[in-house]
């Protein structure tokens, strides 16, 4: 009964057709030079195919030879593929890796580990979803995701462990045409902000504001910072936001910075990496938790 290919005799057909020779291949693969050879013979007979010509001293290979070649390399291509995958699932590499991004850490660097975590696991499924920082964290405990990329948390969770990776400043802007009802040609400070809408990013079901971010008493919600970026330009408030999201739209036209006399309009915030702890994470999770450590790639 004919066979044809398999994973012993597609590595050896690959490995004469890369070395030249039966004894070369042989010696790549720690095997006998009879056994090479008799695999092949055995392999053309099954195929009925004549795969190296031996009339000369070095086996050479045949238009057929040729034509099956590209089909072989991508059944060993899809061969290590298999086997990895099962070693990692046998180490515990997980199916899928689902994390949530805090919608203003769209621009930190969470995406390079990811490369590295892709040429590791190819076979790892990753699923990346946006989400208000609150709601990022519900997902984190309800168990949606077992990664969540969010802003350093004013309260420490005994439940949540966790691995800084980078900072963001939110910077306080406002529309210049807002900024001239105010009437002041000077430097503001706080208390001038009192009465003043202030527009939040927050999470769908978040009641609480970061009290390092909330200045004025009327407040308007939202829960995305480009929503939060249009009503700004739009005079109908004055908003922290990402640096990184407000850069582009500065000018005397759009959006300004707000001046402060006593403190500075910057607010600094870390970005950490957070897990639970008593739920176990796969490879690809512990992994990538490893490459976002500062100083990791």
């Amino acid at each position: 009964m004919k066979t044809g290919f398999d994973s012993d005799n597609v590595t050896m057909f690959l490995a004469v057709l890369d070395q030249g020779s039966f004894s070369a291949a042989a010696r790549a693969l720690g095997r006998v030079p009879s056994a090479v050879s008799m695999a092949i013979a055995q392999l053309e007979a099954e195929l009925d195919l004549v795969l190296f010509d031996r009339t000369g001293r070095e086996p050479t290979a045949t238009a057929a030879a040729k034509a099956l070649e590209p089909g072989a390399r991508q059944l060993a291509h899809q061969l290590r593929m298999l086997q990895g995958q099962a070693l990692s699932l046998h180490q515990g590499l997980e199916r899928r890796l689902s994390m949530a991004i805090a919608p203003e850490l769209l621009t930190a660097a969470w995406q390079a580990p990811l490369t590295v975590l892709a040429s590791e696991f190819p076979a790892l499924e990753v699923e990346i979803l946006t989400a208000p920082q609150a709601d990022a964290l519900q997902m984190l405990h309800s168990g949606c995701v077992q990664l969540a990329l969010v802003f350093e948390r004013t309260a420490i969770d005994e439940k949540e462990g966790f691995q800084e990776f980078s900072s963001e400043t939110l910077t306080a802007v406002i529309a210049p045409s807002l900024l001239a009802t105010l009437g002041r040609n000077k430097r503001l400070r706080p208390a001038d902000l009192l009465n003043l809408r202030q527009v939040v990013v927050v999470g769908r079901d978040e009641e609480q504001v970061d009290p390092r971010l909330l200045l004025s008493r009327q407040v308007w919600r939202t829960d995305n910072p480009q929503t939060a970026l249009s009503l700004v330009q739009s005079g109908l408030g004055w908003a922290y936001l990402p640096r990184s999201l407000t850069t582009p739209h500065m000018g005397p036209g759009s959006l300004v910075d707000i001046g402060f006399a006593n403190m500075s309009n910057e607010v600094r915030l870390w970005a950490d990496v957070v897990w639970i702890k008593e739920r176990p994470l796969g490879l690809g999770a512990q992994r990538y938790i490893e490459l976002m450590a500062p100083g990791s790639l």
